[in-house]
């Protein structure tokens, strides 16, 4: 008999080898991949009309940039840069709570493809 359990601990033992084995470079590829998957569904639900699901995927899409993007910048390297890439992040979180609060998905858009654009500079970039 097939139950969703088996999946879902299959799933935790996947991204929890993917983690270890991650560099810290691919470790902010996996947050910027976790926080547009979120926005995806997020809007999603907002099709759906679920507004239990849809709070759900934007708290954790807020919490993928404040408490892993965010709190991942290093303001020692370049201030300047770190401290743009911190406004833009709190940015982004504030306009997807705003979204969810007045029921408007249109924001979902536009800081999806901020978070996509910064993703593809990301991956461009060499690790050392």
């Amino acid at each position: 008999m097939y139950t969703p359990y088996g999946s879902n601990a299959y799933a935790q033992v996947d991204l929890q080898s993917k983690l270890a084995g991650a560099t810290p470079h691919q470790l902010i590829t996996m947050l910027f991949d976790g926080a547009h998957n979120a926005i995806l569904r997020a809007n999603i639900y907002f099709t759906n009309g679920n507004i239990a699901r849809r709070g759900e995927m934007l708290s954790k899409a807020i919490n993928i940039i404040d408490n892993g993007l965010r709190a991942s910048l290093n303001h020692d390297i370049d201030k300047s840069i770190a401290a743009d890439l911190d406004s833009l992040y709190e940015y982004m979180s504030r306009t997807l709570l705003m979204a969810n609060l007045q029921n408007d998905p249109t924001p979902l858009t536009h800081v999806d493809e901020l978070l996509m654009k910064l993703a593809t500079t990301w991956k461009e970039i060499t690790p050392r």
